[in-house]
């Protein structure tokens, strides 16, 4: 939803309100997310063995793995697997337009360390969010 003020000087200025997208979508996607990295890491990168020996070889690839889809879908698609499975999209807090590259590389850089991502402010968005002028929106309703 955006409002246009119009200021003294004539210039328009867009104001968005984006309603809050729940935890419980947010965390389904970011789910998604993280079980498809986790597959592809054990599918090529965790050798060969049985299922709990290839486990703890795939930790770093499932990172790896994560950040580069994660950063590399939001930045030219405007969402991450996860995100279009529940959803979701992530544009340009300042004018609801598409995230830049820049933008969804910071973005996924302060999702790593999680606690940047479940920490909210008042309007519902995370550090990782406010940081990368960035906001998770809804494009479509579960429920119908």
């Amino acid at each position: 939803m955006c409002y246009i003020r119009v200021t003294s000087q004539g210039e328009g200025r867009l104001l968005h309100m984006f309603p809050r997208v729940s935890q419980g979508r947010r965390m389904f996607g970011i789910t998604f997310d993280w079980l498809a990295s986790y597959l592809i890491a054990l599918g090529f990168f965790a050798g060969s063995g049985s299922f709990t020996e290839r486990v703890p070889e795939a930790r770093i690839p499932v990172l790896v793995i994560f950040f580069a889809q994660y950063a590399f879908f939001v930045a030219f698609g405007g969402a991450s697997f996860g995100h279009r499975l529940v959803g979701l999209k992530v544009v340009r807090f300042s004018d609801g337009q598409s995230a830049t590259p820049v933008q969804a590389l910071i973005r996924t850089a302060l999702l790593i360390p999680i606690v940047t991502a479940i920490t909210f402010d008042d309007d519902g968005r995370g550090i990782n969010e406010r940081l990368s002028n960035t906001v998770l929106i809804q494009t479509r309703n579960l429920n119908s």
